[in-house]
Formats: C-alpha cells, structure tokens, sequence
C-alpha cells in the first residue's frame, strides 16, 4: 500500500485524515527544491484542454506547486488557483514567472473557501482526493456552484483500484472516486466525459508508475 512520505502523524497526534492532510502535512511535503509532481501539466489537462473556450475565466483548487494553473495560464485563459500551503503557492508562483504568465493565486483551503457564485467559466480540479466523503460533498457543492450555467467541471483522480498500485493518492478507500460517486454528484449535468482507465504516470517522484484513473468532464445545465 502506498503510504506519501510524510504519512506518520508524530508523536502525542491522533492520525485521522483530517489531521494527516492539512497546512502543516503540505507545507512539509512542498519544502523540497525539487517540484513533487513534476512542472508539467498532468496528461489528462493536456488532452482535454481543448474543450475549455478561448480565454476563458478558470480556477484551479487545490492546485499545489502550480503545474496545472500555470500550463492553463500559457494557453491564454484568466486562471485564479488556490492552495493552503505556503510552500506550495511559493513554487507555483515561481514556476508561473518562470513561464511568463500570469496566474492569480490564493491562499485557501477548500474546505473552508466560499466558492463565488458562477464566477467561473470552468473548474479544473487534479488529484484533490485527501478529504473525507462530508468535505468532499461539500467540496462537490461548491464546484457545482461556481461554474456558470454552460461551463464546464474538470477532475482527474484515483480510482479504487490504486490502492493495489500503491504508486500516488490516499491509502484510504472512502476518499478515492468512483463512476457511481462522480455520476451522482453531477447528477442533471451533461456527462461529456466520465471514464476510468490505467496509464503509467511520471509526475515528479509522487505519482510514479501504473495507476488506476478517472476523469470527469461535466457541462452544468444552462
């Protein structure tokens, strides 16, 4: 089973993984010279970026180091992406001025973050999989929220079958997606893409390897 380097709550810390996956466990995790996941565009960004209209206004949660909001950011869209780590906005920021582009970026965890009301011509959520199943509800609710009526939701994640690969994500089941679970959070949209597939990724040195993925690409209702 994959458990991420720095798994171990510590000593006098209860491991729930609430705990396990806030400010502190990506701050540590961000505190490296080297970008974790790599700089480039996760492949299925790379693929599916076509769909997103020219210039379009698109946020990137939970977008870590930057490697998706800044590729965005080179295609010409207006990107916005949030993160709670301050390591990990740092080296987005830096990486985005490395490239030329201008991404703005957030200091905030989804989890708490009040998502603006259709301010968003799309939403680009990659690997944002560390919450338990009521956050990531209300996580979904907020997605849901903040695309305008005709945009469009991105995700790509893990699906249950990479905790046998043990190569990247959460070693915790409940926090892992499903066809079933993404189907029924984006009940009522227009289903453009929801497959799930293997594909060796070499992201960086955290998602190495054969792994077990899902994409959705959902249009909400006009």
């Amino acid at each position: 089973m994959y458990l991420p380097k720095l798994w171990a709550a510590g000593p006098g810390r209860e491991a729930d993984p609430m705990t396990r996956f806030g400010a502190d466990f990506w701050d540590a995790r961000f505190d490296t010279e080297q970008f974790v996941y790599g700089t480039e565009a996760t492949a299925f960004l790379q693929e599916q970026a076509l769909r997103l209209e020219p210039g379009s206004r698109i946020l990137v949660p939970a977008d870590g180091e930057g490697r998706n909001s800044a590729f965005l950011a080179g295609l010409g869209h207006s990107v916005v992406a949030t993160d709670l780590s301050d390591h990990g906005l740092e080296k987005a920021r830096q990486l985005a001025k490395s490239r030329g582009v201008v991404v703005e970026h957030l200091k905030a965890d989804i989890q708490d973050w009040q998502f603006p009301d259709a301010a968003f011509d799309a939403i680009v959520g990659v690997f944002i999989q560390f919450l338990e199943p009521a956050a990531r509800a209300q996580v979904f609710e907020g997605m849901r929220r903040t695309v305008r009526p005709g945009g469009l939701v991105l995700l790509h994640g893990y699906t249950e079958a990479q905790l046998e690969h043990g190569t990247g994500g959460p070693p915790i089941r409940e926090q892992l997606y499903s066809e079933k679970l993404l189907r029924d959070a984006f009940a009522g949209w227009e289903l453009l893409r929801l497959q799930s597939y293997e594909r060796v990724l070499e992201e960086g040195t955290g998602h190495v390897g054969q792994s077990a993925l899902i994409d959705l690409i959902a249009r909400r209702p006009t």
